[in-house]
């Protein structure tokens, strides 16, 4: 029973990590707004993309991890 439980607060975790994240990215100048983000605006429609902003944020979390395994 101690391995479901694991999981469990394991998911628990992530989810408060990513409704913190959630909270303050649209406080961050920068966010949504690299010139690699797709925004396309129509009279009844609004499509975005944040294509550049996913791959920097890719990057900054495969370097976190990175040095988290280095000094482990």
């Amino acid at each position: 029973m101690g391995e479901p439980a694991k999981v469990i607060l394991l998911i628990g975790g992530v989810l408060i990590i990513t409704g913190l994240v959630m909270l303050v990215i649209p406080r961050l100048p920068f966010a949504g707004k690299f010139p690699g983000d797709i925004l396309i605006k129509k009279e009844h429609f609004t499509f975005y993309l944040p294509l550049a902003t996913s791959i920097v944020i890719s990057i900054i979390i495969s370097l976190v991890l990175y040095v988290i395994n280095k000094f482990r």
